[in-house]
């Protein structure tokens, strides 16, 4: 039954994507007529180009959800069984966070949201959520690696170290703490056409591979695994149609509510998954962005508005983008960031002299602007298919990790 579902699921992403494909087509001059348009900054050419496209995504992404919600309990239904209402709840509960996920990114697409809202709203999305997954009696342990067990007891513990440790509610606060993390990593890691789809492509296809790879192995938590291909699938294949419009040349923009969307599925999977921290193997470099922005995004640091590329008309290339501001202006806290970017060279620094106040200009503290830094300048395309290349190198790192190190450090793998 279960290969009928996922059969089921395949196709109905299909026909989702088909659909999809289609409404863009029409939507593009609808949103234009209507004034829901940006500029790309990063072209010569000014025309408007259609944002937020990632709605229209997002409600096909739902319908194709509603309607497979009853195939994978056909067998139960009419049948003199015990009905399994913990796995419906599971599915209703995550489809309930990436609803009102949604409706956050299309809120800030409308409203331009401050940033304490960003991190206000996906907490109270991930309750029904964690909700479920408390009632459900799911595991909140954790496995302590046999390394640090074997290093603890050589050094003369009092007292046995435990295989696992039930950790109770800190598991839950580590869980809301991905979802959060999950719905504003890919909105900060963005900028450029493509690479918000592109790099969600890339994780929900490898975590599909991971998924798949668990299931042949016949893994202790089956349902688990294909509860995560049902959500997966759909937003994979959705996902890639506008990743088709919003490679360069972008025909469309994705818009917050893309991005929202998109971190709001990938955590609702890897908890209804149960491999949260697996997650984070597939987001290194979201997590990297994201460690490495947060002198700016905390303004321990001067941020200015946008940190996007600078772009030169005349090359047609992209630049580092920098940031200029007095030396006066620097936090404690910012000086130390920017000492320990500089020694680990993560950092380009000028001092200068003006109107008698001593000056920095560094480079935006992101990894687009990064990469610029240690390849120089290069073409829009060239800049994306080198971030999804660095995101690829991460999945297959996520995966040396978690099915060769882990055998290694755990007795038992996860």
């Amino acid at each position: 039954m279960s290969l009928i579902s996922l059969l089921l699921n395949a196709a109905l992403s299909g026909v989702g994507s088909w659909i999809c494909y289609r409404l863009i087509l029409s939507y593009i001059p609808i949103f234009i007529q209507r004034k829901m348009y940006g500029n790309d900054q990063c072209k010569v050419s000014n025309d408007p180009v259609p944002e937020p496209m990632g709605v229209i995504c997002a409600a096909v992404y739902l319908i194709v959800m509603f309607l497979f919600i009853p195939v994978p309990f056909f067998e139960w239904i009419g049948a003199d069984i015990i009905f399994p209402y913990a796995r419906l709840l599971a599915i209703l509960s995550g489809l309930i966070s990436i609803s009102t996920a949604i409706l956050l990114g299309f809120a800030d697409d409308m409203l331009d949201l401050r940033w304490r809202h960003k991190l206000l709203f996906p907490t109270l999305s991930s309750l029904p959520l964690l909700m479920v997954y408390y009632v459900s009696g799911n595991s909140t342990t954790v496995i302590v690696p046999s390394v640090l067990r074997t290093f603890l007891s050589s050094a003369g513990f009092p007292f046995v170290v435990p295989v696992t440790v039930n950790i109770f509610y800190l598991y839950y606060v580590f869980m809301g703490m991905v979802i959060v993390f999950c719905t504003n990593a890919i909105n900060i890691l963005a900028g450029i056409n493509g690479l918000e789809s592109g790099q969600s492509v890339v994780i929900a296809f490898s975590i599909i591979v991971f998924n798949i790879v668990q299931l042949v192995r016949v893994d202790a938590q089956y349902w688990h695994h294909l509860v995560s291909l049902y959500f997966l699938i759909p937003f994979a294949s959705i996902t890639l149609v506008l990743y088709h419009f919003n490679k360069y040349p972008a025909k469309v923009f994705v818009g917050d509510t893309f991005c929202y969307w998109a971190g709001m599925t990938l955590a609702v999977v890897s908890i209804l998954g149960h491999f949260s921290k697996t997650l984070m193997l597939f987001l290194i470099p979201q997590t990297f962005n994201f460690l490495y922005s947060i002198p700016q995004l905390f303004h321990f640091v001067p941020c200015p508005r946008h940190r996007l590329p600078k772009f030169d008309a005349e090359s047609d290339k992209l630049f580092m983008s920098t940031a200029v501001f007095k030396k006066s202006e620097l936090k404690s806290l910012g000086k130390i960031s920017l000492t320990v970017f500089r020694l680990a060279g993560l950092l380009y620094q000028r001092e200068f002299e003006k109107d008698g106040e001593t000056w920095l200009e560094i480079n935006n503290l992101t990894i687009i602007n990064l990469v610029l830094k240690f390849c120089g300048p290069m073409k829009e395309s060239r800049l994306t298919l080198t971030l999804l290349g660095l995101q690829v190198l991460g999945s297959f790192f996520a995966f040396f990790v978690r099915f060769y190190l882990a055998s290694v450090f755990y007795e038992s793998v996860e």
